[in-house]
């Protein structure tokens, strides 16, 4: 009969938003094989039978090629086996989980896409960024910058910046500079507003706002780095709004005098 591989969306890294769905079929999985940016809070929720392997990739680094993590689930799934392929954020949002699906499907092997929450949204509406709003954002983009080949030049950013309010940029840190000057170039105005969260959703998550002119030199000054979610738009203004309307409340609640005990 053999067995049966789930291509499962662990999210942006909150364990807490992960699917009933996906959780349940951690905790039956005979083999798990997961990614860097899974939250291992999650690996605690297996059998302690499970076989884990460790599929992470780094910038410019693989642990493990594309090819061979194709083959081990080819081979487990072939196998009386529940099979678990857990990738960060959603399997069909840049996790190359179409690839993993192609390759199961040419073999014969049974499979089950079982969709995550993806950074491109949780991870902005973590820093007060509502990806969409009726007045600032009627369209959003999801957007790689960082393609097969290293920078994002198949990338149609003259489109992009004339056409789409709202651009969430995954992987796109190592060309920053390149995605900003090929925005401006395109025509955006140089005041438009950017946002970088890095390790959204998490309680490490650290946000730094900008324009396009003015982005990369305040992500050199903060040290920002990967994994980050890069937000292009008008929505970034939202978060300022929010932020003063939290912090004045806050004042306004420190000036109420304690009610006396009776």
């Amino acid at each position: 009969m053999g067995g049966k591989v789930y291509l499962i969306g662990a999210g942006p890294g909150d364990p807490e938003l992960i699917t009933v769905k996906a959780l349940k079929a951690i905790q039956r999985a005979d083999v798990i094989l997961y990614d860097r940016l899974v939250n291992q809070d999650l690996l605690k929720e297996a059998r302690a039978d499970t076989n884990l392997i460790y599929c992470g990739k780094l910038p410019k680094v693989h642990h493990m090629k594309q090819e061979t993590i194709n083959h081990l689930l080819v081979k487990y799934g072939k196998k009386d086996r529940n099979v678990v392929r857990l990738k960060g954020g959603d399997p069909f949002v840049f996790g190359r989980g179409a690839e993993e699906a192609i390759a199961l499907a040419k073999n014969g092997v049974e499979y089950e896409v079982i969709p995550g929450i993806t950074s491109g949204i949780a991870v902005p509406a973590y820093a007060d960024i509502p990806i969409t709003h009726r007045e600032l954002g009627r369209s959003f983009a999801v957007v790689t910058g960082h393609c097969k080949n290293g920078k994002p030049a198949e990338i149609q950013w003259e489109y992009l910046a004339k056409s789409v309010d709202t651009l969430a940029i995954y992987m796109g840190m190592s060309n920053l500079s390149y995605i900003t000057e090929k925005l401006l170039d395109s025509g955006k105005s140089a005041q438009t507003p950017i946002a970088i969260i890095q390790e959204g959703t998490t309680a490490n998550q650290k946000v730094v706002k900008g324009t396009l002119q003015s982005i990369v030199n305040i992500v050199e000054q903060h040290n920002m780095r990967n994994p980050a979610m890069i937000v292009v738009g008008d929505v970034v203004k939202v978060s300022n709004t929010l932020q003063y309307l939290k912090e004045r409340y806050q004042e306004q609640s420190r000036e109420i005098p304690a009610l006396e005990a009776y």
